[in-house]
């Protein structure tokens, strides 16, 4: 068994770097590639990367997932936000909320029962940052709108679960549940939010305490490794959300280590390129490719709605925080994205509403997969308008178009 797994990890990373440099041939992001190696290792096509064998490698995808959302919340420097205000609250509010409304009255307007309308509008709200932050990994991409982007999605899983526990409220009242059920619905996502962002900060002081002694590079990348696994695993034995308790984890370090901060980053992007690329081969080989033709009208309206609701909404939010009409008119299509908490709050939606739980599971799983091949790329093309990605056969935007 251990050999088999050994040789799996060898053939992913090889199958993702061929794929990832094919990929960059058709002008496609390296992550794009990693995910259709995973495909056609997977179930779907070849079945070396067995369904068991995907849900085996969960822990990889727990450590990769963790390292994104600490290496968002590194992002989130309070300089920034003095400099921006409460424009990213405000732009991730927009998108997350319109994009649950429009997914719920376009689904109830085509004659869905309004509970399974609910529960996927709920979950519209979620987007995942994996596929986008490897876009801008990979082309080091600079610029307000990625400052803005990786503010949004630090703040939009917050919003997201706070939205999802609203509209659990709404179904167990449709459901005629009980009134202790219903505080507790309303309290959930709240203490979610609450007891990640308070043991992500302790993480970071404490974090910050043991740099003092350990100064090697080494070291430096062992303490980092320890404390993302921790604060990942802390946040689920406490039911919290170990990709925010993470986030905030980065958040406080970048604040209370701001000289090294760079320094550290360097040190831990050298350690996690192969973790990223085994972990998108998995997510690629985790999709079904026959289950797409059983997406429906209802998934249909679903990719699209959601789509239109991020777009419109970072573009709504944009204006009402007076953004330039780069972040207006491109932060939306790279929100595109879903993952991670989505497939998460399946799981809750499915005790919800029973009837409908295949029918969920169905429509996030191949949304998910139709997001995760075509989100990388409508990412780079955002980044690649607004100059934030420099391509030979690119030109940046002037000041002039830059501030129209």
């Amino acid at each position: 068994m251990e050999a088999r797994i050994i040789i799996q990890i060898a053939i992913m990373l090889f199958a993702g770097l061929l794929l990832g440099r094919l990929a960059k041939q058709f002008k496609m992001p390296n992550v794009t590639g990693y995910l259709i190696a995973g495909l056609v290792l997977g179930p779907s096509f070849l079945n070396i990367i067995s369904t068991d064998m995907v849900k085996g490698f969960v822990v990889i995808s727990d450590v990769a997932l963790g390292f994104i959302a600490f290496s968002i919340g590194s992002q989130f420097d309070l300089n920034y936000f003095r400099k921006v205000g409460i424009a990213p609250i405000v732009i991730a509010t927009a998108e997350a909320l319109l994009a649950v409304i429009l997914v719920t009255l376009v689904l109830i307007f085509f004659g869905f029962d309004p509970k399974l309308a609910i529960m996927l509008g709920a979950i519209a709200a979620a987007t995942a940052p994996a596929q986008t932050i490897m876009v801008i990994k990979q082309y080091d991409a600079k610029g307000p709108l990625t400052s803005m982007l990786m503010s949004v999605v630090a703040v939009d899983d917050a919003i997201a679960l706070i939205a999802f526990g609203f509209a659990a409220t709404v179904v167990n009242v449709m459901n005629s549940a009980v009134e202790t059920s219903l505080i507790l619905s309303i309290l959930a996502p709240f203490y979610e939010v609450i007891i990640s962002f308070i043991l992500g900060a302790v993480a970071g002081i404490l974090m910050k305490l043991f740099f003092r002694f350990f100064k090697k590079a080494s070291n430096q990348i062992c303490i980092v490794i320890a404390f993302i696994l921790m604060t990942y695993w802390g946040a689920d034995l406490l039911h919290g959300s170990p990709l925010l308790a993470c986030m905030a984890l980065g958040g406080m370090l970048v604040n209370i280590y701001r000289d090294h901060i760079d320094t550290l980053m360097k040190i831990t992007d050298s350690f996690t390129p192969p973790i990223f690329m085994v972990f998108f081969v998995i997510s690629g080989a985790g999709f079904q490719v026959s289950a797409l033709p059983a997406i429906g009208l209802i998934g249909i309206i679903y990719v699209v709605v959601r789509v239109i609701g991020k777009m419109s909404g970072a573009w709504l939010g944009g204006k009402i925080t007076h953004q330039n009409s780069i972040i207006c008119n491109y932060l939306g299509p790279t929100l595109m994205p879903q993952a991670g908490v989505a497939l998460g709050l399946v799981v809750v939606a499915a005790k919800l509403v029973p009837l409908y739980a295949e029918q969920i599971q169905v429509v996030i799983l191949c949304s998910t997969f139709i997001y995760s091949v075509i989100g990388p790329i409508a990412a780079k093309y955002a980044l690649v308008k607004a100059g934030e990605i420099t391509l030979p056969e690119t030109k940046p935007l002037s000041a002039q178009e830059i501030h129209s």
